[in-house]
């Protein structure tokens, strides 16, 4: 039986990705507007469409994972949210409850299957792991990965500076196509955040004798602001310069020949569509009050 190999270039799978840059697009207020829109990304992709990274950011948004939807009090937790201004919604991705805000940068690496397909998962978070860390080495700090026990959306691929967590990574696997999503806290405060997820437990799970979400604390969550000085010494916003070092890692690895046939096969829905697919999302995976 083939084995999966824990070796990886970041190259592969980047010469022919294209960049969807959303993050300055601020008309869609529904936080699930993203996530639809990667949906249907990924579906094309899977038919033999190009491989895309989605690059967005949302003003004021809250994510729910599944397990989260469970909690005894979800409902109330997220009418609470509501009624600061968040736009709320469960994901159909992994992972648990995430704040997002103009200073946390979401990146989605939309590819098509190949190979031994789900059995290598792993390698997946992996690219996705490369990617940020290039990004980031012109910082100078290390870029580590494995789970930090008090930060928000824990999980095996946790990565953090200094031990202090500033991304989560989370897959979505179509039949022919995956999407891996990362949410880099960038700008603000990580404890506040840390806070905002806090009280949402503190909520949502009300009257329960045993946490059965993550125990968050105020101390092992921050932005690359705060941890790696990023943006302070280019003049411009950490979220910013973050982007731009992104666009770089995949700018340098793209071939032009294999760019020119990836965006001859370029396809975007129309918002009748996506807002289709919110209405699905929201059906299938939304709390039930």
């Amino acid at each position: 039986m083939a084995e999966c190999t824990t070796s990886f270039t970041l190259d592969e799978g980047l010469d022919n990705i294209l960049l969807l840059d959303r993050t300055q697009q601020m008309e869609e207020t529904d936080i699930l507007y993203p996530f639809a829109l990667d949906e249907l990304l990924c579906r094309y992709t899977g038919k033999g469409g190009p491989a895309v990274c989605h690059l967005w950011r949302h003003p004021q948004g809250f994510v729910m994972g599944l397990r989260d939807s469970r909690l005894p009090h979800a409902a109330e937790a997220q009418q609470w949210l509501e009624s600061l201004g968040y736009s709320t919604a469960v994901r159909n991705t992994g992972g648990a409850a995430v704040p997002l805000d103009l200073g946390v940068v979401n990146i989605s690496l939309i590819l098509p299957k190949e190979g031994l397909g789900d059995k290598c998962f792993r390698s997946d978070y992996e690219r996705m792991y490369q990617l940020i860390k290039l990004a980031l080495q012109n910082t100078g700090y290390t870029v580590d990965k494995g789970e930090i026990d008090g930060a928000y959306c824990p999980g095996d691929y946790d990565l953090s500076i200094g031990g202090i967590k500033f991304c989560g990574i989370a897959q979505r696997r179509q039949a022919h196509a995956f999407v891996v999503q990362a949410f880099v806290i960038c700008e603000g405060s990580g404890k506040e955040s840390a806070e905002l997820v806090r009280s949402f437990y503190e909520r949502a799970a009300a009257g329960m004798e045993q946490a059965d979400h993550p125990v968050v604390t105020e101390d092992k969550t921050g932005s690359l602001e705060e941890l790696a000085s990023l943006g302070t010494d280019e003049g411009e916003g950490a979220a910013q310069a973050f982007i731009e070092a992104v666009k770089q890692v995949i700018r340098e690895r793209q071939s032009n020949h294999k760019m020119e046939e990836a965006a001859a096969g370029l396809w975007l829905p129309e918002q009748a569509e996506v807002h289709a697919v919110i209405n699905m999302l929201r059906e299938r995976y939304g709390i039930k009050a």
